[in-house]
């Protein structure tokens, strides 16, 4: 059943992945936002090791003056004894600044590591601050041209359909007018066939009388 549950998932990540690549390669932006994503993640973890590499160093140097102080003050507490004639105070004290003398030598060589760590840690977050910022004018570039080129299709979508719509409107108008110049002929026509046909009977009986005569 475990084994049934682990290729059931595995399946749906698969598809998932594809679906999510195929919408990638169906938009580039998007693409690079996700890249992006990653940088900028990437480029935090970095800075919080750079600020955490600040404090180790802080750290360091408190502890190494510490130290210092400690030795100094041993050494001098040892003098002291020596001149009381404390024999046992005075090994003591000899003993304590040998190890805090020898904890300052660890100190400085772990903190001069911790200073050179510090500089290569630094050098690389501005690396990537720039990578970044040169990715996140890159996605501006493109954002503008691909919005330049979406424009660009609407305009000419736009002006085609208006065209159309108007040799569409011209063609409504024209067959408009025909319809008129039409129903003005009809009427005219109608009006006038009265007056027509008086005057046609009118010169049938003309025409008649002078062939009587």
């Amino acid at each position: 059943m475990a084994n049934l549950f682990k290729r059931m998932k595995e399946s749906i990540s698969q598809d998932l992945h594809e679906l999510l690549d195929e919408k990638e390669q169906r938009n580039p932006i998007a693409k690079l936002n996700h890249y992006l994503r990653e940088s900028e993640a990437e480029t935090e973890k970095v800075r919080r090791l750079v600020a955490r590499q600040y404090r180790l160093k802080e750290e360091f140097i408190r502890e190494y003056e510490q130290a210092n102080q400690m030795a100094s003050k041993r050494k001098q507490q040892a003098e002291i004894a020596q001149k009381a004639g404390e024999e046992m105070m005075m090994q003591f004290a000899v003993k304590e600044a040998d190890k805090y003398e020898e904890r300052s030598t660890q100190l400085k060589n772990t903190l001069n590591e911790a200073v050179q760590q510090l500089e290569t840690l630094e050098e690389k977050y501005e690396e990537m601050k720039h990578r970044l910022k040169d990715m996140q004018l890159r996605r501006m570039e493109l954002m503008g041209r691909e919005n330049a080129a979406r424009a660009h299709y609407h305009i000419n979508q736009a002006a085609a359909d208006q065209a159309n719509d108007s040799y569409s409107r011209f063609s409504e108008i024209d067959q408009y007018i025909k319809n008129i110049e039409h129903k003005v002929n009809s009427s005219y026509y109608h009006n006038t066939f009265d007056s027509k046909i008086a005057e046609l009977e009118k010169r049938l009986k003309s025409e008649e009388k002078v062939n009587a005569n």
